[in-house]
């Protein structure tokens, strides 16, 4: 595997970067065979990600599919949105920030194994405890997941999410409580970059703003600041969810205003 700094083409500056909209980017790109979509908006099985995800979240057009796609007073974690359109509600915010590792060494940890389906209890238990962001019984489909065992009990954990063409999001990246302070985190983060450069992507994470320490972390092995942003958990227009049919019509669609606060749900992460 290739263990050198590698450094992304910089984005044409008359054009939107692909991470700004990164959930869309993968949703309608390589994770479209995951991807539940109805016109401009998508989303990722409720038991893989909780992530929806809109082409243009200033256009009223896509928050009027993504309400018939998700249903009638279903709550769902947006991101890239100023504003949601009236019938929205904004459950839940939260500040992140975006960083992407160009200047990451990555290298593989000989200790890590690779985790598959079978190990899915253990994983669940372990974010359970460290709480570095959602893990659903399928999340493990979104990318490759390595994980190091201490007397065969898994003591660590970091993986792949988001896939935008040309990037892959490091994710849930974890270490119980009684083993940190042992650079697990950082051999696993640098493991799974390994990884992601191996097939010619770059990697890239999110983190809570509030969490100081793995943003230095992240910052110390090579991690640049990229964007800070938020995430909303917004609830669609309508009664209590109900069982959703493909032509299901969705709220009514005015211009989506801009003085709602933005995007939300949860950043990660643990380190």
């Amino acid at each position: 595997m290739s263990t050198s700094v590698h450094h992304a083409p910089p984005p044409s500056p008359t054009e939107p970067h692909i991470l700004d909209n990164a959930a869309w980017a993968a949703l309608s790109g390589p994770h479209a065979d995951l991807a539940e979509r109805l016109g401009r908006a998508a989303r990722y099985p409720t038991d893989v990600s909780p992530f929806s995800a809109l082409a243009d979240p200033a256009d009223p057009r896509a928050w009027g599919d993504l309400a018939a796609l998700v249903g009638p007073g279903t709550a769902t974690p947006v991101s890239g949105a100023r504003g949601v359109p009236e019938g929205w509600t904004i459950e839940r915010s939260g500040d992140g920030v975006q960083l992407v590792g160009t200047a990451l060494y990555a290298e593989p940890a000989p200790e890590a194994e690779r985790l598959g389906p079978a190990d899915v209890p253990e994983i669940l238990d372990l974010v359970a405890l460290t709480r570095p962001g959602p893990f659903l019984p399928r999340t493990i489909e979104l990318g490759s997941y390595l994980g190091i065992r201490d007397r065969g009990r898994l003591i660590a954990l970091a993986g792949e999410r988001l896939h935008p063409p040309g990037w892959t999001e490091i994710s849930a990246v974890c270490t119980h409580p009684d083993h940190r302070g042992r650079g697990l985190a950082t051999r696993l983060v640098r493991a799974v970059a390994a990884g992601i450069r191996e097939r010619g992507d770059t990697p890239f994470l999110h983190a809570a703003a509030s969490n100081t320490h793995a943003i230095r972390l992240y910052e110390s092995i090579g991690f640049t600041l990229r964007r800070r942003t938020r995430f909303l958990l917004v609830r669609a227009p309508g009664g209590q969810p109900e069982t959703r049919g493909p032509g299901e019509p969705g709220a009514r669609q005015p211009e989506v205003r801009g003085s709602r606060e933005q995007e939300a749900g949860q950043p990660e992460e643990t380190a």
